[in-house]
């Protein structure tokens, strides 16, 4: 028997921002709500799920461990136009300007990656 992934987990000083930000990037919505985090996932009840986190402190350091993303019913630069409309920023983690994905962060600084098309 192996283990399944359940979920992910971001930290974040504002959770309802940085949950409605996720939840309007991958079309989810949220699943349950308590005092300290927010869980947010597909409508369909699928797995996994992210799990928005209440932390005090801001964020300081590269992520190490980040989420890949790809367009699926539009191209790769219509895709980052959005992303950027909903708030997501380029952000530079070192990457060599010759990479075939687009490194960005969610409002609270949260890498995350758009990859480019199949």
């Amino acid at each position: 028997m192996s283990s399944r992934l359940a979920a992910v987990a971001i930290d974040a000083r504002d959770t309802e921002k940085v949950a409605a930000f996720w939840c309007d990037v991958l079309g989810w919505h949220v699943v349950d709500q308590e005092e300290d985090g927010i869980t947010i996932g597909p409508a369909d009840g699928a797995w996994p799920r992210i799990d928005v986190f209440e932390v005090p402190e801001p964020k300081t350091t590269k992520n190490r461990l980040h989420l890949d993303l790809r367009a699926e019913d539009r191209s790769t630069a219509d895709e980052l136009r959005r992303l950027e409309s909903l708030g997501a920023r380029r952000v530079d983690v070192g990457q060599s300007p010759d990479v075939s994905w687009v490194v960005l962060a969610d409002p609270e600084g949260n890498e995350f990656c758009l990859l480019s098309g199949r």
